[in-house]
């Protein structure tokens, strides 16, 4: 691939995301209107001002000013506290997207916090199988499992799942996810049969439901392969990233990123095998897309950095053995 298409592929990623940016700027300038406007018009404590501080907290949340959005978001539950009805639905939205915000901070005490507030109302205020009850639990779940608290995080993806078969169709992705991030689990615990049993779950229901090239389904290929690779079944963990590197390669552009974590999994995997020549060749792929798209001091291009020089120390050593 020329230099020049790679800089044309990089221009139009800045172009999304310039897009991307002008929507959220012109949203908020409307929003701010709307605000003003209503300020103005309405009650203090009317729950229609709490709306509006809730859309511009998801904008500035979208934007990753997250004190700005936490700014916003108490704005609006200082109103819904006033004018709801105290197990009202919108509480538990706006408390869920408080949560959301702290959880992106990496403050899991304060995500859970907000989080359990918003299961307390949902749990008073709908049906006991309602698909959004799995959705926290799930939030929850999925806290408990970046504290490191592996088993609190089964408990709560369990009452998702057992909440998501009752009320979904056999094969909706929500489930997929659900299982997915128990195989996830199981994997940081080191439970490999176990995590092998939910990716496959997963991917049954993503083979069912989504398109043959969908990126969803490369994920749970890669995960796969990552379990079999810990478990020292090289050849199945090759099996399984080449499944996902296909189908990346045909709905990915050719310099994303996934690529190249995907192209160093198999470096790895050769590396592990002993083919130093085919793990540079994978190493090598992976650099060339971190070094278009990465910062030249990112931790994972100093990863790939050392990876190969690692390999060509272990060639060097072979080579002098054999001398």
């Amino acid at each position: 691939m020329s230099d020049r298409f790679a800089r044309n592929i990089r221009a139009a990623l800045g172009l999304v995301l310039v897009d991307r940016k002008l929507l959220n700027d012109k949203a908020l300038e409307y929003y701010e209107k709307a605000l003003e406007i209503k300020v103005k018009s309405l009650p203090q404590y009317h729950p229609s001002l709490a709306t509006t501080y809730s859309n511009i907290g998801l904008v500035y949340h979208e934007k990753g000013e997250y004190d700005k959005a936490l700014e916003y978001y108490e704005k609006a539950i200082e109103i819904q506290t006033k004018s709801l009805p105290q197990y009202h639905p919108s509480l538990a939205t706006t408390y869920t997207n408080i949560g959301l915000v702290y959880n992106t901070k990496s403050e899991y005490d304060k995500a859970l916090e907000y989080y359990e507030k918003a299961i307390e109302i949902q749990i008073k205020s709908l049906p006991p199988y309602h698909p959004s009850l799995a959705t926290m639990y799930g939030n929850i779940g999925l806290v408990y499992n970046r504290k490191g608290e592996y088993d609190k995080a089964l408990e709560y993806y369990e009452k998702a799942i057992e909440i998501q078969i009752k009320s979904l169709p056999q094969y909706h992705p929500s489930l997929a996810t659900t299982y997915t991030n128990i195989g996830l689990v199981y994997h940081e615990k080191g439970e490999y049969d176990k995590a092998l049993e939910y990716y496959e779950k997963a991917l049954e229901i993503d083979m069912k439901s989504l398109p043959p090239y969908h990126p969803s389904l490369a994920a749970i290929y890669s995960n796969i392969g990552s379990v079999y690779n810990d478990k020292g079944e090289y050849d199945k963990a090759l099996e399984y990233y080449e499944k996902a590197l296909e189908i990346q390669m045909k709905s990915l552009l050719p310099y994303h990123p996934s690529l190249a974590t995907i192209y160093s999994n198999i470096g790895s995997v050769y590396n592990h095998k002993g083919e130093c020549d085919k793990a540079l060749e994978y190493y090598e792929k992976a650099l060339e897309i971190q070094m278009k798209f990465l910062p030249s001091y990112h931790p994972s291009l100093a990863t790939t950095c050392r990876n190969i020089r690692l390999v060509y120390n272990r060639k060097e050593s072979l080579r002098q053995l054999m001398a």
